[in-house]
């Protein structure tokens, strides 16, 4: 965990979400002072918005719109896409116009970028040849562009599923669970990529702090377990009755193609972390249901 800034100025976009709230936060405990991008700011011209950047020596790409808990109708997969590609492309952008560059570009891409066949470490190329893997190398490829300008350090981080005890995708996974209705989706042998919040957030200052760190990250907790185990694991917390399984059907009514996200789950390996010894405080789904549970 932290030791001692190496600088004192970083932008965020979305910065209002869950990830990009917890990690201002953390880093102007830690010594930072944080530009927060909203989404307004991306209607400018890359010449203001580089005005806006102007002095950080990090830039932190979170933005986008929820992928979980909506329909995917043709509109909502649009703005799915638009909110990553064009959000990215801008701040590419905008650093091209800057004078004195950042020293780093993080940019958050996902596991569904990954086919649900295969182990994937950072090296694999096996895709997914869906919507969200179709998104994922599109997002990608306007963060990469950002190596045709000299000496800015590009890490892309594909994040499993974040978990944290106030907002993002546990307290919704929990409620069912505590009212007595938690059931495996689908068959449930689909695996969970899941991380801890406090995990994604030493990787993020592990990555800035550490100038040798380029190139793809996997943001998952080294533990590989379906969703029957996720299930398993829970009703066992929580001590409470729960229904045997939630119909793949119903959850297509309900969320569309989007329903994937549920019935499906990526094998991810955080190799490159685990090389450079990277340390998860939460490394398998215990210690993570041991700390938000508490």
């Amino acid at each position: 965990m932290p030791q001692e800034a190496r600088n004192n100025k970083v932008a965020i976009s979305g910065a209002t979400g869950f990830i990009g709230k917890r990690l201002g936060q953390f880093l102007e405990t830690n010594g930072f002072e944080v530009v927060r991008l909203k989404r307004m700011h991306f209607k400018e011209n890359a010449e203001n918005l580089a005005e806006r950047i102007k002095g950080c020596s990090i830039v932190v790409n979170l933005a986008g719109a929820p992928v979980a808990g909506k329909k995917w109708t043709e509109a909502y997969k649009r703005e799915i896409l638009g909110s990553r590609i064009d959000t990215t492309q801008k701040l590419v952008d905008a650093i091209h116009e800057m004078n004195t560059k950042p020293d780093l570009l993080i940019s958050s891409s996902a596991v569904g970028i990954y086919d649900t066949y295969e182990v994937h470490d950072e090296f694999s190329t096996n895709y997914a040849d869906d919507f969200l893997g179709d998104v994922c190398k599109q997002w990608e490829s306007k963060a990469v562009s950002v190596q045709t300008i000299d000496n800015v350090r590009l890490c892309i981080v594909r994040l499993g599923v974040v978990l944290g005890r106030e907002a993002g995708a546990f307290p919704k996974m929990l409620k069912p669970f505590k009212m007595g209705f938690g059931a495996k989706l689908g068959d449930g042998y689909q695996v969970f990529p899941f991380i801890h919040i406090k995990d994604v957030l030493s990787a993020f200052w592990y990555l800035m702090q550490r100038e040798a760190s380029s190139g793809i990250y996997n943001l998952v907790a080294p533990q590989m377990l379906s969703n029957q185990e996720i299930t398993n694991a829970l009703q066992q917390r929580t001590r409470k009755s729960f229904m045997p399984f939630v119909p793949a059907a119903a959850l297509k009514a309900l969320y569309g193609e989007g329903a994937n996200m549920l019935l499906q789950g990526q094998k991810v390996l955080p190799k490159r972390l685990q090389q450079d010894n990277f340390h998860f405080a939460y490394p398998d789904f215990e210690s993570v249901l041991d700390d938000l549970l508490d």
